[in-house]
């Protein structure tokens, strides 16, 4: 029998919060231990906001309902409902909804996500 050359995810990893946010992880170091992409749903509640962060991964964000703002160094930047950033590694970045709806986005990195690699202030 031929070997597959594709895997369909149908059972993401659910990654444990603290702050409301709901991640899945599709792929990357906690569902499948590949380290190279990780590749996540994400939904952030109203309010919602992490510390700053300047990860040494390259990080793709895709949104598809609501709005999330970042601050990337010292610039604000908005996005809304069918756009996307890239934000590139080692910089300086804060992800956060401060709007009064949640926010719905993809967000892939490359390599994958992982707690070594974000850097997050206190």
């Amino acid at each position: 029998m031929k070997p597959k050359k594709y895997t369909i995810q149908d059972n993401p990893f659910f990654v444990p919060t603290t702050d409301g946010k709901t991640i899945k992880e599709h792929f990357g170091n906690a569902t499948n231990g590949d380290s190279q992409i990780s590749i996540a749903h994400m939904i952030a509640p109203p309010g919602w906001s992490e510390p700053f962060q300047t990860p040494e991964f390259d990080e793709y964000t895709f949104i598809i309902k609501g709005k999330k703002q970042f601050i990337i160094e010292d610039e604000v930047v908005t996005l809304q409902a069918g756009q996307s950033i890239k934000i590139e590694k080692n910089t300086r970045v804060q992800y956060s909804n401060p709007f009064t709806e949640a926010c719905e986005y993809l967000a892939i990195c490359l390599p994958a996500f992982s707690m070594d690699l974000v850097h997050r202030e206190d």
